[in-house]
């Protein structure tokens, strides 16, 4: 273990004699000092800005260890973090250094300097780490040529991520203000390292919360197919005949001369009712699965499904649709198709609409799909909360947002009380 050395306080020496890098004429040593704390702040507030302005980590760090030398008049130095697998803090960024060098440096937590630093949560500096009687790899540092050298603890919270370290080819006295500021400089490095694994993991949760999704998705999708070929094969062929049957019996009925008008009568209602149950069976068979998905593609079933629902309301479309639109997964275009039902359905249930534009276009690398109403419109900021009746303003707004989501792409609505609404989502092409 190596152990930071006590220093007394040095005295002035007269006629402008210097003790380490300190000047100790006191005329001069007031401006250096002065240049010195404004250099100081100048770096930390250098460093804060890259912290801000940057995203990528490691230039945030090549840049920390940058202007730490720059400061320090350093050459050599770096950061290293503990590599999970290994549990070592090994080398992350560096300059100066060997290859050799950093590779083995790598120390557990606890030991030689760098480890002491990360274990200790303590910033150590050496006047000459080559005369450390206890310091580890003696011949890589003699090697190296290091001598005044810090090691400053990288801190989110209350955690130590990594150490910075930094090396000059010279001897040097470190004063007490320069801790202060390389251990700011510590926190402000400490802080994007903690900030951006935060950022990481939280993405990572994303990723797996879509993936799952996904699969959930998939697994519905397949599901409702064969729920929908079922009831096409079997339910909906069944009920075709019973249709069929009973238009029979009442062509037989009248060929008879049957005059029980009653019988005619309740005949006649149970033909049109199995009628209504076999057009129900039908849009249900459409919702789950729409045939036209599967035999003409996207545009043609969205089109279909528009047309059904809207204009036996007396609403009327228009397209406005690419000629020759890109061709998407078959997972996009179910969440497509099923997003466009969900939007529809709004307009049906609450819009009170006269017209419907819907346009597909591609922008640049974009594929947009536009549904535009000219009903009541609403207000925006209300989505997702909680009405008089305890449920939730824009549910299937909120479905169609997380929809698009779940395939990387966005949903925007723009509305406004009188002024319609229009629903945008936008995913992007490969």
């Amino acid at each position: 273990m190596v152990k930071r050395k006590e220093r007394p306080p040095v005295s002035p020496t007269p006629g402008g004699a210097k003790t380490g890098d300190f000047t100790r004429n006191p005329a001069l040593a007031e401006t250096r000092e002065g240049e010195k704390s404004t250099d100081a702040l100048l770096i930390l507030s250098q460093i804060t800005s890259t912290v801000s302005a940057l995203s990528e980590l490691d230039a945030i760090l090549k840049v920390g260890v940058e202007k730490t030398l720059e400061f320090i008049g350093g050459n050599y130095g770096g950061i290293m973090l503990l590599n999970k697998e290994s549990q070592k803090l090994t080398y992350h960024v560096y300059q100066g250094l060997s290859d050799e060098f950093v590779r083995r440096a790598a120390v557990k937590p606890g030991e030689g300097v760098n480890g002491r630093v990360f274990s200790t949560g303590k910033a150590i500096l050496l006047d000459d780490i080559s005369a450390e009687p206890e310091v580890l790899h003696s011949d890589l540092i003699k090697t190296e040529g290091l001598r005044a050298f810090i090691s400053v603890p990288l801190r989110f919270r209350e955690a130590v991520l990594g150490v910075l370290n930094c090396a000059s080819p010279r001897k040097r006295h470190f004063a007490e203000k320069d801790m202060h500021l390389l251990n700011s400089i510590g926190d402000q490095l400490g802080l994007a390292i903690g900030h951006f694994r935060l950022h990481k993991r939280l993405q990572e949760k994303r990723e797996r919360y879509r993936d799952v999704a996904r699969q959930v998705i998939t697994a519905q999708e397949k599901e409702k197919k064969r729920i929908s070929q079922e009831l096409h094969d079997e339910t909906s062929q069944m009920l075709a005949a019973l249709t069929l049957n009973l238009k029979t019996l009442i062509e037989m009925a009248k060929l008879s001369g049957l005059r029980d008008q009653k019988f005619n009568e309740m005949l006649r209602k149970i033909h049109t009712t199995a009628v209504q149950i076999n057009n129900e069976v039908n849009r249900i068979i459409s919702d789950l699965r729409p045939t036209l998905l599967d035999s003409l593609g996207f545009v043609p079933a969205i089109r279909h499904y528009a047309e059904s629902s809207l204009l036996p309301l007396e609403i009327n479309i228009t397209f406005d649709i690419m000629e020759a639109p890109p061709a998407l997964s078959p997972e996009d275009e179910v969440n497509l198709f099923r997003w466009v039902q969900g939007v529809v359905g709004n307009i049906v249930q609450h819009s009170r609409a006269r017209n419907v534009k819907i346009s597909l276009q591609k922008r640049r690398n974009r594929l947009e799909l536009c549904i535009k109403d000219d009903g009541v419109g609403f207000d925006v900021s209300r989505i997702g909360r909680i009405n008089s009746q305890k449920r939730r303003h824009g549910l299937g707004l909120i479905i169609a947002k997380e929809r698009m989501k779940l395939i990387g792409g966005d949903c925007s609505i723009q509305s406004q009380p009188g002024e319609g609404t229009t629903v945008v989502a936008v995913i992007p092409m490969a």
